[in-house]
């Protein structure tokens, strides 16, 4: 089995991997993708002054994933 019936909502400080980045060419694109197979967005889209959009999203295991696209 793929998916554990652990807990999805794990402190951020424990062990194991459970955090991990991507930079994206259309952030907005990717969550609507994503969101489908049950990602849930953490926040909201944020930009970093006029150097990129970040974000995050909780997948199905509990796993944080970060979104990043440079703009231009």
């Amino acid at each position: 089995m793929a998916i554990s019936a652990g807990p999805r909502n794990r402190p951020h400080n424990i062990l194991g991997t459970h955090r991990v980045m991507f930079a994206v060419d259309d952030i907005e694109d990717t969550v609507a993708r994503l969101r489908p197979h049950g990602a849930e967005l953490v926040g909201e889209i944020a930009r970093f002054e006029d150097s990129y959009l970040l974000c995050y999203l909780r997948g199905p295991e509990g796993i944080i994933v970060g979104l990043a696209e440079q703009l231009h």
